[in-house]
């Protein structure tokens, strides 16, 4: 009789459990679509498009277009505004992160600069780009109170609408990522590993170099990686700061397809194709060092 009770019951568990398997991929369904409509697809049709001619026939001419001067010269532009960004980016969260994860910092300092990072990461395009007009343009408000104060910051040579003024408002968001992302690896640097420095009669710097650089290095080189990728597709800010006349990748893709004069939508496929080209290698790069870090703190 016992056995023949609870057979009924022991039925209905792999049921139940695979009513909430189910149901789980029910959940995720939404994020799939998204991803099918919105990423893979654009992408198929992207890389479609980067060998055809207009008329639909099939071309290397787009790919080979790459090479042309000022295309060329447009990627290099790209690639020396997002490293200079990212690098310096990355210096300046790496300090701040140490600082507030590791410098004692108080605790309401910390929840605030985190939940503010939260938000300035993600903090671009026109706004930015009026919020530092306002502040560092020729008549911002930093600029004219250094001019009260006897000092003309243009007049050194810097401009907001050059290289270096859309690196120094790239760090505007980059360092706030670097704060984000760089936090878990800091978090993870056991104070043991310290103290038995410390009992051997290791110095600060000398802990650094032996034992907290080696493991922190990899995941501030992917940090840099992620930051690197993050600058090189930026275009509102660039767009809503110098125009057209900043010939970054993202600009010259958007007057291939989009201009009236330069309107050449499968060049612009084939330029598309070349930055994620880009970007794929710089994710798979920091995948691959945000694992290697992963497996020095375990």
């Amino acid at each position: 009789m016992v056995a023949t009770t609870d057979l009924p019951m022991n039925s209905t568990a792999p049921r139940k459990g695979r009513a909430r398997l189910r149901l789980a991929w029910l959940g995720v369904v939404p994020f799939l679509a998204f991803a099918l409509l919105f990423l893979l697809a654009p992408l198929f049709y992207l890389v479609i498009g980067a060998f055809q001619t207009p008329e639909g026939g099939f071309t290397l001419a787009n790919m080979a277009g790459l090479a042309a001067p000022n295309i060329a010269a447009s990627f290099w532009l790209s690639i020396r505004l997002s490293l200079a960004s990212a690098a310096i980016g990355t210096v300046t969260g790496l300090l701040l992160a140490h600082a507030l994860i590791l410098g004692g910092m108080p605790g309401w300092m910390r929840r605030g600069l985190t939940a503010f990072s939260g938000v300035a990461s993600n903090f671009a395009g026109v706004p930015l780009a009026f919020a530092f007009i306002a502040t560092l343009g020729r008549l911002g408000l930093v600029t004219v109170l250094f001019k009260g104060l006897g000092f003309d910051l243009y007049a050194t040579g810097f401009s907001l609408f050059s290289f270096w003024g859309l690196a120094l408002t790239y760090l505007y968001f980059q360092m706030p990522l670097m704060l984000l992302v760089i936090t878990p690896a800091l978090e993870g640097l056991k104070p043991e590993w310290r103290e038995a420095a410390e009992s051997l009669g290791a110095s600060g710097p000398q802990y650094w170099r032996m034992v907290g650089g080696p493991v922190l290095a990899p995941s501030v080189m992917g940090c840099f990686l992620l930051l690197f990728a993050n600058a090189f597709g930026t275009l509102a800010t660039v767009i809503a700061l110098t125009g057209s006349n900043f010939s970054v990748v993202p600009i010259l893709l958007f007057q291939q397809i989009r201009g009236n004069v330069l309107y050449n939508p499968n060049l612009g496929y084939a330029l598309a194709l070349g930055m994620i080209l880009i970007m794929v290698v710089s994710n798979l790069l920091y995948i691959a060092l945000r694992a290697r870090a992963e497996r020095w703190q375990k």
